[in-house]
């Protein structure tokens, strides 16, 4: 596929996409994300030198590390609180947001990008998303780096990003290579997971009635799909330090449109729709016990609400948000949309 060839929204997005969105009052032009490789070559390279300066700049929550670090260190440090929760979607929202302001501030102008991986799936290891010019780079090469806590990175060999050296393996500081392990039938077997994240897949997905139920099948399935497809950095799961990839982001920015897409088909009832666990008690059933009176009395999970609090440790400078501040993405404090 060529950056010509992108395709229009597939069948089971066109109804979302279609109904008309009106911003809130605070919000009177909003910027229109869109897909990585429909910028121009310009700002492609624009946004991949942003991501570069990320590396250069100090750490903004004051760590040893750079504030491209601080990224992953936070996501890193909060891991229970952000996935198989119900905050893994507008955590993820702001999370995101979050990063387009700081590439803003190392100079770049365009609007923020997501990955569409639905575009890909007949080939997702060929994909010209990968291309080492007008793409991220693609996957890691023969040098292995193995870290302090006894991991090993296959090490990216070219793209925009070869370069950069993450500071953290999980949570622990050990400097390394950028690193992808395609899933893709060479070095480990199978297609890069694409059956999980098709046309139908998503068509499927979107037919769900309500958020609890949306948000379980787009964690698990097509975001869960991509970042093992990718694995290295990506894979990196438990606790997270996928961030290390820069394409982290654009892969958050295709889960938070599919999640905006499908608030759109609804906005009345779905920029208020917002269910779940609010946290998982670290026991292997999911509850926790408490001994009442001599007795074992079972604590379940507590249920989220939209007035949650959601921790960022001061990020780039950001205050914790309730849930209710990123539900709708043409709000005040966001303003944009897809």
């Amino acid at each position: 596929m060529h950056f010509a060839q992108l395709l229009p929204l597939f069948t089971g997005l066109a109804v979302a996409t279609t109904l008309p969105r009106q911003a809130s009052s605070g919000c009177t032009k909003p910027a229109k994300r869109v897909e990585f490789r429909t910028l121009d070559a310009a700002l492609r390279k624009e946004y991949t030198d942003a991501v570069i300066c990320l590396t250069e700049k100090p750490s903004s929550i004051g760590l040893k590390t750079s504030l491209y670090d601080d990224f992953t260190y936070v996501h890193t440090h909060l891991n229970n609180d952000i996935h198989y929760v119900a905050q893994f979607l507008p955590w993820h929202r702001y999370f995101t947001y979050l990063y387009h302001k700081q590439l803003q501030a190392c100079g770049y102008t365009g609007p923020m990008v997501y990955w569409d991986w639905t575009l890909d799936v007949k080939d997702v290891a060929g994909s010209d998303f990968w291309d080492p010019v007008s793409g991220v780079g693609g996957n890691g090469g023969d040098k292995i780096e193995k870290t302090s806590d006894g991991r090993e990175w296959k090490c990216l060999v070219d793209g925009p990003f070869k370069d950069i050296r993450p500071a953290y393996s999980r949570g622990i500081a050990a400097e390394h290579c950028l690193s992808r392990d395609f899933f893709d039938g060479q070095n480990r077997p199978g297609t890069m997971r694409a059956s999980g994240y098709t046309p139908e897949v998503i068509a499927e997905m979107n037919k769900l009635p309500d958020f609890e139920s949306f948000e379980f099948r787009l964690e698990n399935v097509p975001h869960g799909s991509i970042h093992s497809a990718v694995g290295g950095q990506m894979g990196d799961l438990g606790p997270s330090s996928s961030p290390n990839d820069p394409i982290f982001f654009m892969h958050h920015g295709q889960v938070d449109r599919l999640w905006a897409l499908w608030q759109q088909q609804d906005p009345e009832a779905r920029l208020k729709d917002y269910a779940g666990i609010r946290e998982r008690l670290m026991t292997p059933g999911g509850n926790a016990t408490a001994d009442d009176n001599s007795t074992q009395a079972e604590i379940p999970n507590p249920r989220a609400t939209l007035t949650d609090m959601m921790p960022f440790m001061g990020l780039a400078g950001a205050e914790d948000l309730t849930v209710s501040d990123v539900m709708d993405t043409t709000n005040e404090k966001l303003c944009y949309t897809y």
